[in-house]
């Protein structure tokens, strides 16, 4: 009893944190309504199953959840209070890895591991997925992966590729897009020769 009490007030406290977080939410009904919510609440009764051995259960679970929210949260993936997914298409969360409370994931992040022919050889029960701190910001497809910690209060840019470990409160920023000249100012000719060069074409 005591644990349906618990689930309980965690799905309250997740649905609390979209309001809480989405400027365009603006009630509990519309919270519910959030795309992303779904997926959190159904890995949180998956992750219950997956671990009392019902893996076949969870995995259908979190498999019909994938095809209506776009979200594919692995039912082994253990994550924290108050975590929020905004948007939700395109996330990836795998099977090993751990998510802090209170981070923040935007659409198209990946926490996944580095690919079979590595983790194939790893021992039983060792860790293929990424550690997520407390209070982490996972920014548009950021993409973390392998067996790395991402310590507590970091920020993860859009786009930004992550493969070692992050200290607390650091900033992994993927370089900005540069504004090329138009092609039909005298600059471009010269930017144009310049990459050119730099391309060792001469």
């Amino acid at each position: 009893m005591s644990r349906s009490r618990t689930l309980l007030r965690t799905l309250g406290e997740d649905l609390r944190t979209v309001i809480e977080r989405d400027p365009s939410v603006r009630s509990r009904t519309e919270a519910v309504l959030h795309p992303a919510l779904p997926a959190l609440w159904s890995h949180r009764i998956a992750h219950k199953l997956h671990r009392r051995g019902l893996r076949v259960p969870a995995r259908a679970l979190m498999g019909a959840v994938r095809a209506v929210t776009g979200v594919e949260i692995h039912p082994g993936a253990e994550l924290g209070r108050r975590v929020f997914i905004d948007h939700g298409a395109a996330v990836v969360i795998g099977e090993t890895a751990r998510v802090g409370d209170d981070v923040t994931i935007y659409h198209q992040v990946t926490l996944g591991a580095v690919g079979w022919w590595h983790d194939n050889a790893r021992s039983e029960g060792e860790r293929r997925h990424p550690v997520v701190g407390d209070g982490v910001v996972l920014g548009t497809g950021a993409t973390v992966l392998g067996p790395v910690t991402v310590g507590a209060g970091a920020i993860v840019g859009a786009q930004a590729l992550v493969v070692k470990d992050l200290p607390e409160k650091a900033r992994a920023l993927a370089p900005a897009a540069t504004v090329a000249p138009r092609r039909d100012s005298p600059q471009y000719a010269i930017e144009l020769l310049r990459h050119t060069a730099s391309a060792g074409s001469w």
